[in-house]
């Protein structure tokens, strides 16, 4: 089975020329594909029901797809219903494949209205497809509800949070925008686009690079700096200072054997050292600046 090839013109002048089909003899075309794989019949029972694909394709013409791409693809969705439609059921196929053909027309439309992908659990699709009616319907008449109270019914009717129906409406409310449409009609001679006006919290890169300079140049100092303590004094400073953890005086005064009194002097001292070989180096920087 392949999509319908016609124009859109040519779908409605078939769908207009197709003869209605009786109970019966819709059943006999449906015999004839199902048990014998009879092309002919499964064309004459596809164009026959045109009328219904047209139909319910024009309910969904308000989300701004061309008439002609919901045809199409609710003519997909018949043939789904046509391969798998049993006619010993007793069913009539336009009430079978009234199903199909919204389906195939609305997972056309998730896939296409917008860039984002939306509507991805029953819920959401539900939501999409009838937050505009049930907006409508609750802003009629004299008691009108605000936009939260509106969001909460809605909600409580579908069966999903008022945020998402808050960002669904938000979402409704105008098609994707590209960044590079210009702001100003070109004819005109504007050359600014939508991106060009949009903002970035980032730093620049210079500002990134020259950040990274100063880090590696004051990790170059510090190492230097470390280079004039004892082993004891790196020790102390590495364990109180430079870990994550940093270790109490009680503690280093324990693993090295003496008091917290003596760790405290140490590392002041060491502390010391530091400040000097630091403004050693800052200095040494600014005298070569």
């Amino acid at each position: 089975m392949a999509r319908y090839a016609g124009s859109a013109n040519d779908v409605v002048r078939a769908a207009k020329a197709a003869p209605y089909l009786e109970r019966e003899e819709e059943r006999e075309l449906a015999v004839r594909w199902k048990e014998h794989r009879d092309q002919d019949a499964l064309n004459v029972l596809a164009t026959a029901h045109m009328r219904l694909v047209m139909s319910i394709a024009a309910k969904f013409r308000y989300f701004g797809l061309p008439m002609g791409d919901l045809i199409q693809e609710g003519h997909v969705g018949l043939l789904e219903a046509a391969a798998r439609f049993d006619p010993e059921r007793e069913v009539r196929f336009s009430t079978y494949a009234t199903w199909w053909i919204r389906a195939s027309i609305q997972d056309h439309i998730l896939r296409n209205w917008s860039i984002v992908r939306g509507g991805t659990s029953s819920a959401q699709k539900a939501l999409f497809f009838n937050l505009r009616r049930l907006r409508a319907k609750m802003r009629q008449g004299e008691n009108r509800l605000s936009d939260p109270e509106m969001y909460q019914e809605i909600a409580d009717a579908i069966g999903v949070s008022s945020a998402d129906v808050a960002l669904m409406d938000s979402r409704l409310s105008g098609p994707d925008t590209s960044l590079n449409a210009p702001l100003i009609d070109s004819e005109a001679g504007g050359t600014s686009e939508r991106q060009d006006f949009l903002m970035c919290d980032r730093p620049l890169q210079d500002e990134i690079v020259g950040d990274d300079i100063d880090t590696e140049r004051r990790s170059a100092w510090l190492n230097d700096a470390m280079a004039s303590l004892n082993p004891r004094e790196l020790q102390i400073v590495r364990e109180r200072r430079l870990s994550e953890d940093g270790a109490t005086l009680e503690a280093l005064g324990q693993k090295l054997g003496i008091s917290k009194e003596r760790v405290r002097q140490i590392e002041s001292r060491a502390l010391d050292k530091l400040r000097i070989a630091l403004s050693a180096s800052d200095a040494e920087h600014n005298a070569f600046v």
